[in-house]
């Protein structure tokens, strides 16, 4: 069983990235809705923290897809993919 602090950690870390998304001028407004929804949705303890990082990585995937993303802005997206990825229970 992975430990709880690390998953905990790397949580963190996933909303602070997302969190830097959103906060850029050049993130297309679409985008930031749907991100500010995810972190919402991370925040939330009604699940635990595995299925809510598999719950994003999957919509996060949608996401990256958009043509109109800054290819930046991707490359921070996949970071944070990153970091859910490493949650396990």
């Amino acid at each position: 069983m992975a430990d709880e602090k690390e998953n905990k950690e790397s949580m963190k870390e996933a909303i602070d990235t997302l969190n830097q998304i959103v906060a850029s001028s050049s993130t297309p407004k679409t985008v930031k809705k749907s991100i500010s929804d995810l972190i919402k949705d991370l925040s939330d303890d009604e699940y635990a923290l595995s299925v809510r990082a598999a719950n994003t990585i999957s919509l996060l995937d949608d996401v990256t897809q958009d043509p109109n993303l800054p290819s930046y802005v991707r490359t921070q997206l996949w970071q944070a993919v990153s970091k859910l990825e490493s949650i396990r229970e």
